[in-house]
């Protein structure tokens, strides 16, 4: 089959167009001939070598797909032969096929194309665990989200508004705010232009909000802290700002913060099936509903996985980028 492969660490022009081995399914597995897949941040992170595949992972960038199932292990029940499925992976995405633990496998939503539908899985999972598995958003309640118009954020404004919670959003344009105020946020700052923690004050009356789902790490620590109700809850998801800093630990005790942090792709099978079902049950419905809608800003042929890459790089895009073998 042909494959993405990383020649060797650095950018995307490491990123070759190669004819590898078919993967090979594991008893709890299947084998899905990939219709498309999406970037994702995680995928830039390999690419360079600061964040290798997983264990027993494929080395292939990758992190979800849609397709259809080709072949099943034998102790995989639920799946058959010709289903047409979307999956959260480990790695090997970028490639005409690939091997994921049956329990990692979702049906495509109701009303999503198959293509579209790779748009879905490493979002819904991310935002359902960390947001409300975990930070347990509620109805009633706020939401920051930093880069309100990256996949994750597009995301992440949808769903939150049909869980009933104000949702503010960070961006650096204002087109960008725009398109987020269009799909359900309620307040836009962009962060190029405004102090977002004067902006939270001002918004809420001085109490800040409940819960803030971060990218940035140690350059938004400290004002992550200061833009907290209490009891909020601050959940880290990456370091594109650092992940080093001096914090004042006062505000964790004074307004009983909670601060957390988790990486989705070193999840173990067992604790992703439990995120997958999760996603299924909470966020499939409101897919079918039409109240969340895949976000594409564009599709690349699998051979362009350089320039796609070139085009995350640059942060020009609004949701996510596919690529299609």
């Amino acid at each position: 089959m042909k494959a993405i492969v990383i020649t060797t660490p650095g950018g995307p022009e490491m990123l070759q167009l190669q004819d590898v081995e078919d993967p090979k399914i594991r008893y709890d597995e299947v084998l899905i001939r990939v219709h498309a897949t999406a970037l994702n941040r995680t995928n830039m992170f390999q690419i360079n070598g600061s964040y290798p595949s997983p264990e027993g992972a494929s080395p292939c960038p990758g992190l979800e797909c849609s397709g259809t199932i080709e072949s099943v292990g034998k102790n995989v029940s639920r799946w058959k032969i010709g289903d047409q499925v979307c999956a959260l992976l480990s790695g090997g995405g970028y490639a005409e096929k690939v091997a994921v633990p049956a329990g990692q496998v979702l049906p495509v939503p109701h009303g999503v194309s198959l293509k579209d539908a790779t748009s879905f899985p490493e979002v819904a999972c991310t935002v359902w665990s960390t947001v409300f598995m975990t930070s347990r958003l509620s109805q009633g309640e706020t939401l920051l989200i930093h880069g309100g118009s990256s996949g994750i954020g597009t995301f992440a404004i949808q769903i939150a508004k049909y869980q009933g919670a104000r949702v503010f959003v960070t961006a650096g344009s204002e087109e960008k705010l725009a398109f987020c105020k269009g799909i359900g946020a309620d307040v836009g700052i962009n962060y190029k232009t405004e102090d977002f923690v004067s902006r939270i004050k001002e918004e809420t009356g001085g109490q800040g909000v409940d819960v803030i789902l971060d990218c940035m790490g140690a350059s938004y620590y400290q004002r992550n802290l200061d833009s907290l109700n209490f009891d909020g809850r601050l959940f880290i998801i990456g370091f594109q700002g650092g992940f080093s800093t001096e914090v004042d630990l006062r505000a964790l005790l004074a307004k009983r913060l909670t601060v957390q942090g988790a990486s989705l792709r070193v999840r173990s099978p067992e604790n992703k099936a439990v995120i997958i079902s999760e996603v299924e049950k909470n966020v499939w419905p409101a897919i079918a509903e039409g109240k969340v809608k895949p976000v594409i800003f564009k599709s690349f042929p699998l051979s362009e996985a350089a320039e796609a890459h070139r085009l995350m790089e640059s942060s020009q895009h609004i949701g996510k980028i596919l690529l299609v073998p």
